[in-house]
């Protein structure tokens, strides 16, 4: 007797097309939920979105040890008073080289005695050289002195701030947000920043997006269990492109979880936001540069009760503030050095 062919069980069928219907379902929930909560959808005005760049920093991605974090620019040779002499102390990687500056910037006694550092990491290029780590200290670290820059230079340079130091302003009508900087994490990030502050102006930078934490986060920043992720998304966002200066895009560097009060780069700038959250949802998919001081967190907050009008960015509702908010990088003032620095 002949076998029943299979093509003809209704029941077969019925299965088959049951699993069909579940897999275009999960696949359609999956794109909806990735465009949510897909930062670049989130943060980007663009119908593209902003695709983060994929350069790397030294030839290599920059990783976090332990929260600590240890980066410098190549082609870039750092002046300044020498702490430590090169030619007598030596160091394998540029990255022992900076946590020997580190470790005489403990903040336990003082000012840091080691604010900046010089390691020559290139055999060939270096010569004699190689291995040279020179730890040095600035007449200001916010206008570090250069020697030379340019692919010629075989040196790599980077910055170290301590307790109280690298603090810069952002000027707002609505109040000054006191910014530390993390040479150490993002150092192209930073000296973007330290160019800001010797042009003594930032025409055309200013806040342009602000959203509450609304019922999703807490006073804290932190998520409130079952509530949505947003709208709103718990921020303010801007941009630091100042007029009369070209904007060099920035690589990306390290790129820790979103927290209450950093300061990022959206892709590779020069649009930024400051998180007023805690966004462990975005998956660590920023260059953070800064934090802002967690006693001027409620003028963030202020920015972000302003009267807004709604758009739609990438199929999402986001709230940009009616009247932009300009901003000025600018030094802090004497009055202001005496801030408690709790981060």
């Amino acid at each position: 007797m002949g076998r029943k062919p299979i093509d003809s069980d209704p029941s077969r069928w019925a299965f088959q097309a049951l699993l069909f219907l579940a897999l275009a379902s999960c696949t359609v929930a999956y794109m909806v939920f990735s465009v949510l909560f897909r930062p670049g959808s989130i943060l980007s005005n663009s119908d593209s979105g902003s695709p983060a760049l994929e350069e790397t920093v030294g030839g290599s991605v920059l990783q976090r040890e332990n929260g600590r974090c240890c980066g410098g620019i190549p082609n870039l040779e750092l002046w300044g008073a020498a702490v430590k002499w090169g030619t007598e102390f030596k160091s394998n990687y540029s990255e022992e080289c900076c946590k020997a500056c580190k470790a005489l910037c403990t903040g336990n006694q003082g000012p840091c005695l080691c604010d900046s550092w010089v390691f020559c990491g290139n055999r060939e290029a270096c010569g004699s050289k190689f291995g040279e780590c020179w730890l040095k200290k600035q007449k200001d670290s916010l206008a570090p002195e250069r020697r030379d820059a340019g692919t010629e230079v075989m040196w790599t340079s980077g910055l170290i701030f301590g307790k109280g130091e690298g603090i810069v302003g952002m000027e707002t009508e609505q109040g000054t947000l006191h910014l530390k900087l993390f040479p150490d994490c993002a150092p192209h990030s930073v000296a973007y920043i330290l160019e800001l502050l010797g042009l003594r102006h930032c025409a055309g930078c200013h806040f342009y997006r602000a959203e509450g934490r609304g019922s999703s986060w807490d006073a804290n920043g932190n998520h409130i269990k079952d509530a949505s992720f947003g709208p709103p998304f718990a921020l303010i966002q801007g941009t630091l492109e100042a007029q009369g200066m070209k904007f060099r895009r920035i690589p990306t560097e390290v790129c820790p979880m979103i927290r209450r009060g950093a300061v990022a780069w959206v892709a590779s700038g020069p649009e930024f936001f400051i998180s007023l959250a805690n966004h462990e949802e975005w998956n660590e998919a920023y260059t953070v540069f800064g934090s802002i001081l967690p006693e001027d967190m409620e003028i963030a907050e202020k920015i972000a009760r302003l009267p807004t009008k709604s758009q739609i960015w990438n199929n999402i509702n986001v709230s940009v503030l009616e009247e932009p908010v300009p901003l000025l990088i600018r030094r802090i003032k004497t009055t202001d050095e005496n801030l408690t620095e709790k981060i």
